[in-house]
């Protein structure tokens, strides 16, 4: 590594260090647009993707328009003394469950990357001392925690990834180069959380199939592991329950004080600021973004009651 690479990691630590630092004392103290009211009660939601419970009934969805995928998006939150619960569902015309197989290639006698890509569904938490523009266009630096369903690599194990975008206008090393709304050059940085995910490559050398999975589940440790999430597709509809605790004590992470407005949003595709790709079983996959922009507010009931 070069002297100006090593530079730039040292810098981009050091930043994002100091904005975390900030984030944790303030973290989403704002209000954005639609608000989305997470009911308090009095027991947890199993998080089997089915949303059947008895505690689901005490909240109250909203529907979000995800400007990318073309489609409403319901949403609804509940939250008890030390977690907070989200219920999501989407209208999809079938069930991808396969991402980037292991295709072999009979010439050259290899295995090659395919062109299935999985089902995703992401939020995107503002980890900002203010309201913050959470698309990956937009002209402002910000740091955001992501959750991100997979419906190949995290949903087997029953969690969604955990993951940070960082957006500024420094060149770092292996960022994504972005032009904000306004033709400015911006950068993004997606990064894991620490730990292991739920998910490792398959390396393959010998002929074992014509395609097989390129993904071997395991169980994700440390911060990687702080968001349960499980989905089942039924009837043309994605339906999928997210856990995780209020408190994660991670820096990585964003913190719940139930007497704080949270900004928010979401994407039907993965985040990535990469074109439509007409090869692949999802051309819109990369494509994602944060459109509406949402905000979590936490009441006792649905008679807006603050906790």
């Amino acid at each position: 590594m070069s002297g100006m690479k090593h530079n730039r990691f040292v810098t981009y630590g050091w930043v994002l260090a100091a904005l975390l630092s900030v984030a944790q004392v303030f973290s989403g103290n704002c209000r954005a647009g639609q608000n989305l009211q997470s009911v308090k009660v009095p027991n947890t939601p199993v998080i089997d993707g089915r949303g059947t419970e008895p505690v689901w009934q005490d909240a109250l969805p909203i529907n979000v328009r995800d400007p990318v995928a073309d489609m409403d998006i319901s949403i609804a939150s509940v939250y008890t003394a030390d977690q907070v619960f989200f219920l999501v569902r989407f209208p999809d015309p079938d069930e991808s469950r396969e991402h980037k197989s292991w295709t072999w290639d009979k010439g050259r006698q290899i295995y090659g990357m395919g062109n299935e890509r999985e089902d995703v569904f992401i939020f995107k938490w503002n980890m900002q001392s203010k309201p913050v523009d959470l698309s990956i266009y937009g002209d402002e630096p910000y740091v955001a925690d992501i959750w991100y369903w997979k419906a190949c690599r995290t949903d087997p194990m029953g969690y969604a990834d955990d993951k940070m975008h960082t957006l500024g206008a420094t060149e770092i090393h292996d960022a994504n180069v972005l032009s904000s709304r306004t033709g400015k050059t911006m950068y993004l940085v997606r990064q894991e959380d620490g730990g292991r995910g739920a998910y490792y490559i398959n390396l393959q050398v010998k002929h074992a199939g014509d395609k097989i999975p390129r993904y071997k589940h395991r169980t994700p440790l440390g911060s990687r592991a702080d968001v349960q999430a499980k989905g089942v597709w039924q009837g043309g509809f994605w339906t999928i329950e997210f856990a995780r605790a209020l408190h994660t004590g991670n820096i990585d992470d964003i913190q719940f004080d139930t007497d704080i407005t949270y900004q928010f949003g979401v994407s039907r595709y993965e985040i990535a600021g990469r074109k439509s790709n007409p090869a692949l079983t999802q051309p819109l996959f990369g494509r994602g973004d944060v459109g509406e922009s949402l905000s979590l507010h936490f009441v006792d009931s649905l008679k807006g009651n603050a906790p």
